[in-house]
């Protein structure tokens, strides 16, 4: 997909408050291998890599723009890769922390997906993982819904992006199953106060809204805009708008 670290990073304070809650169930120790999955403009993963003395910190992505503007952090080794999180699991090497925030929500098969990211801890290790609930926000499921409908429903060919997530207990149930010893499975609501759906609308653009976009062609990209605008409206009808969004946080030790 191609992402825009300029549109991505107009809520930036509001996309980053979800990764310190996920960051204060990190076990802080020197000398962690640490991996961060997903990482983006790979920031959050600087202010990870400072906490943790004498560690080494890998951030991949798979968008090289997003990567574009990641630097490297003071106390700590920190790396960058473009790679993609599939190809980096691949990869025979164990972490002492897997961590990853709202990246996870873009890989398919979460039953399957789990257990591969267990099986890169080390014995003692973390999991950490953060994402957004995403069959559970109101934006994600209207986004489902304008997919099926003509003319898009045609030009998509079948496609829509029915989201991998899961609901809690089955993630703590492919923990359980993989070995944990100890869990935090919880969904938290992060407030949005939105001056307008406009704004609104701009958040789901950083987003949600990317793969739909990409796959329609271009004579049909502004009229769906246009029309999921309109679906936004008719469930915000007031300003400011409020967005209860939730998202999902993991911790587990193994």
């Amino acid at each position: 997909m191609a992402w825009n670290p300029e549109v991505y990073n107009k809520f930036k304070s509001e996309r980053s408050a979800p990764f310190y809650d996920l960051m204060a169930l990190l076990k802080v120790r020197p000398g962690l291998e640490v991996i961060d999955l997903g990482c983006g403009t790979g920031e959050l993963t600087a202010k990870l890599a400072d906490t943790l003395p004498e560690s080494r910190v890998l951030g991949v992505d798979s968008s090289q723009e997003m990567l574009g503007s990641s630097q490297k952090a003071n106390g700590s080794t920190l790396n960058f890769e473009c790679i993609t999180i599939e190809n980096q699991l691949e990869k025979p090497q164990q972490w002492d922390v897997v961590f990853s925030n709202a990246a996870l929500q873009w890989i398919p098969d979460h039953r399957a997906l789990f257990p591969r990211l267990i099986s890169k801890i080390k014995p003692g290790g973390q999991l950490l993982v953060q994402m957004p609930a995403q069959h559970h926000n109101l934006t994600n499921r209207l986004l489902n819904e304008l997919a099926t409908r003509e003319t898009y429903a045609s030009a998509y060919e079948g496609w829509n992006r029915l989201s991998p997530v899961l609901e809690l207990d089955s993630y703590a149930q492919l923990l359980f199953e993989n070995g944990s010893k100890s869990m935090q499975v919880s969904e938290k609501i992060y407030p949005l106060v939105l001056n307008d759906v406009d704004a609104l609308l701009t958040w789901v653009s950083g987003t949600a809204l990317i793969p739909y976009l990409q796959r329609l062609p271009e004579e049909l990209k502004a009229v769906f805009v246009e029309d999921y605008k309109a679906m936004l409206k008719s469930h915000f009808p007031k300003t400011p708008v409020f967005y209860p969004f939730k998202r999902i946080l993991i911790g587990a030790e193994f």
